[in-house]
């Protein structure tokens, strides 16, 4: 088998909206390449082995958000995506859950690896006019085009392919 340099692996995200049908979003950039630009994401991340993607989305939402009592809900996205993070390589197959929760104004990450530490600058919640009229760099890099349907509570029967996605 050659080695490419692409770490393969599978990631669980989560679309996380509050009762105000705002989205919650964390800033961040690559501590590997400070010269590319911040982005807005969706909390997310690596799944563990034996863990589902329900498990890893509300996991990875603990533990960049500080967040516990999130309702996960069903994957409503599938993407693949190749990026790079901090000097290495990823390929990444995600499942993207849909997840509910309360009124929350501090977003305390819980628990960041050393990296996802250097790269969070901060979260806040958006609502999907103000995401849609700004021209921040977002990922899913597709979000404006997906995300108005789920906050009016629009979810697919099946999870949608919103394509191969390689970020900025």
């Amino acid at each position: 088998m050659i080695d490419d340099g692409w770490r393969g692996r599978r990631a669980a995200r989560t679309v996380l909206l509050d009762p105000d049908r705002r989205v919650l979003l964390i800033n961040a950039s690559d501590p590997g390449n400070r010269a590319s630009p911040e982005w807005w994401e969706i909390p997310g991340g690596g799944q563990d082995p034996g863990e589902t993607s329900e498990e890893a989305a509300a996991r990875e939402l603990y533990e960049e958000t500080g967040i516990a009592d999130a309702e996960v809900g069903p994957c409503v996205w599938v993407q693949h995506a190749r990026f790079s993070f901090g000097g290495y390589r990823f390929d990444q197959k995600e499942r993207i859950h849909v997840a509910w929760c309360g009124h929350v104004e501090l977003i305390r990450p819980a628990h960041l690896e050393p990296l996802e530490a250097l790269a969070f600058k901060g979260a806040r919640w958006w609502a999907v006019d103000e995401l849609l009229a700004s021209d921040v760099p977002t990922l899913p890099i597709n979000l404006r085009e997906h995300l108005p349907a789920l906050v009016e509570g629009d979810l697919p029967d099946t999870p949608l392919d919103i394509g191969l996605v390689i970020p900025y």
